[in-house]
């Protein structure tokens, strides 16, 4: 999760790596300190295996034992498939309240990537789980991934947008290469 502010990110939920902030498919999300010497200490973890866990044994897959994948989990009957999906929305709307609070207020709350753009499920339980911010969707827009699907009383907007990474990974790609044109054009100079 990103809080934008003028078009700039001012907080994030990651930290030093992508292991921190929301736990997702493999990776644990953000883990209390003693959880890694305990498991250290207690399993006799070398640091590769340590690692192992981290990024590929936790997550989704490490609370349901069943599925890094959120599509699997939501038509999955394992009562642990739904703890994990309970684990991720609680820190969805834990990490909603954080990042308000690094901007001041929350105007707008958008929806995007996998899970955001296509679980509407997924987006009620976040958005009623962060209400206390005035946050209202409409469940007929929300069920239809309509664009915006906060209702008219919301004080904060909810919308839905899709995204386009690989639209992103040329846009980048391209202002390195003009970057690069650039200084070579100043260096034959």
């Amino acid at each position: 999760m990103c809080a934008i502010k003028d078009g700039k990110s001012v907080a994030s939920s990651m930290g030093f790596t992508a292991v921190e902030g929301l736990p997702m498919g493999t990776r644990c999300g953000t883990i209390d300190p003693g959880v890694l010497l305990f498991l250290q200490r207690h399993y006799q973890l070398d640091n590769d295996q340590l690692e192992n866990v981290l990024y590929q044994q936790s997550g989704w897959l490490g609370v349901s034992g069943e599925s890094a994948d959120m599509l699997t989990l939501r038509h999955s009957d394992n009562p642990h498939a739904q703890e994990a999906i309970d684990m991720f929305c609680y820190r969805a709307a834990l990490e909603i309240g954080r990042l308000s609070a690094a901007l001041g207020g929350l105007q707008q709350l958008v929806f995007t990537g996998g899970v955001g753009e296509n679980d509407s499920y997924i987006r009620e339980q976040i958005c009623q789980r962060s209400a206390w911010l005035g946050i209202k969707i409409n469940d007929l827009a929300n069920s239809n991934n309509m664009a915006s699907i906060s209702t008219s009383d919301s004080t904060v907007s909810v919308r839905v947008i899709a995204t386009n990474e690989e639209a992103m990974i040329a846009r980048h790609t391209e202002e390195v290469m003009d970057w690069l044109a650039a200084r070579e054009e100043q260096a034959a100079v």
